[in-house]
Order: C-alpha cells, then sequence, then structure tokens
C-alpha cells in the first residue's frame, strides 16, 4: 500500500525537524545549563560574648574603657563580595575605671543621652572568607558616631569553626576630626584618635550547603 505524497512529505519534515533540534541541543556548550547562584554566609553576632575595647593617649596616663554591644547581622555574598548588615554598640554603655570622668565624656564628648547607638554598616568585603578556619579580611562600609557618617574600612581576622566564629580587628578612629569635642585641657592633653578593639563571637550558616 503506497502513501499519499502528503503524508511522505510530512513524515519527512518532521525527522528533519527533530533531527535538527537533537543536534542543536548536543552542540551547545556545557556552560549553557541553568547553574545554581553562588552562596554567601549569614552571621549573627553574639552581644553576650563580645565586647569593644578602646584607648585613648594623654599627656598624664592612657585611659582604658569598653563599649557593650548590642546586636549585629552580616550578611557576606561571596561571588560578588557585596556585604549587607550592621554591628550596633550602645554607646550609652561606654566606661572606664573613672566615674566622673566617665560622665563628664558621656555628657560632652559622646553626647551619649542623645546618641545612643554606634552603628558600623557593611557594603563591600575584600579578601577570601574560608568556609572554615582563619581568614584576614577587609570590611568596607560606614560608621555612624555622634549622628555622622564616615566612610570606613576594618580590618578583619575571622576564625570559623562549625557553625559558630569569632572575629578580632584593631584599627583608630580619629573621633575629633570627626567632630567630637576635644576634651583636652590647659592640663590634660589627649590624642586626636582613639584605638579600638573588637572581639566579637556568634553564629553562621551557608544557605547554599542546606
Amino acid at each position: 500500500m503506497r502513501l499519499p505524497r502528503r503524508r511522505i512529505a510530512s513524515i519527512f519534515y518532521f525527522s528533519v525537524t527533530a533531527l535538527a533540534a537533537v543536534l542543536v541541543l548536543s552542540a551547545l556548550p556545557q556552560h549553557a545549563a541553568p547553574q545554581s547562584p553562588a552562596g554567601g554566609l549569614v552571621f549573627a553576632l553574639d552581644p553576650a560574648q563580645s565586647m569593644v575595647h578602646w584607648t585613648l593617649g594623654t599627656t598624664l596616663h592612657t585611659v582604658h574603657g569598653t563599649f557593650a554591644l548590642k546586636k549585629g547581622a552580616l550578611q557576606l555574598d561571596l561571588s560578588t563580595g557585596k556585604a549587607t548588615g550592621e554591628i550596633v554598640a550602645d554607646a550609652t554603655s561606654c566606661k572606664t575605671d573613672n566615674d566622673s570622668r566617665d560622665k563628664k565624656m558621656h555628657k560632652d564628648v559622646l553626647e551619649s543621652a542623645r546618641f545612643t547607638d554606634i552603628v558600623f554598616r557593611a557594603d563591600r568585603i575584600d579578601g577570601k572568607v574560608a568556609s572554615q578556619g582563619e581568614s584576614g579580611v577587609q570590611l568596607h562600609g560606614v560608621f555612624l558616631l555622634h549622628g555622622a557618617e564616615h566612610e570606613f574600612t576594618v580590618p578583619v581576622h575571622a576564625n570559623l569553626t562549625a557553625d559558630h566564629w569569632s572575629a578580632t580587628a584593631n584599627f583608630s578612629i580619629p573621633f575629633i576630626d570627626w567632630g567630637l569635642k576635644n576634651p583636652s585641657n590647659w592640663l590634660l592633653k589627649v590624642d586626636h584618635a582613639v584605638t579600638v578593639d573588637l572581639d566579637l563571637k556568634g553564629t553562621f550558616r551557608n544557605p547554599a550547603s542546606q
């Protein structure tokens, strides 16, 4: 039994089309397949295990003090270097070993009754963060101090173990150049920058691995 010409032409066209589709798909490069988005890391600060220490040099002696931390969370996109989140210190918690000096510091320098928070908001990370173990990176962002924002980069040494992290950082803040009152007098002269040491701890997770 002979098939009609139209039927033969239809079968031939379908076969050629199907073969062409197979050849085109097989010729696509491997990277044309959809890829999973690059993962990031999410860090949560534990304020109870974290502290800010600071040191200020003067002509008479060196002043040591602390700040307590309120809260903190950071998200790092490892594929782009983008960072989001913030770490918040409690300005009202600042203290040294001298009550009268602390009272003057809070009233005249920090004005902590008005500016209760000191905030670092991250926007970029430079350097590679190891999924486990130690890393040295630069965390760029903005410091909000005494009601004003200042672009700043914090050098961070971090250590990730299982689902916990710890980090330390050491840097100087030119608080007088940033607009805070100079507490110097005719007898006591203070440095224009305060040295800050961060000791941070918390938990982290990697959503890409879940």
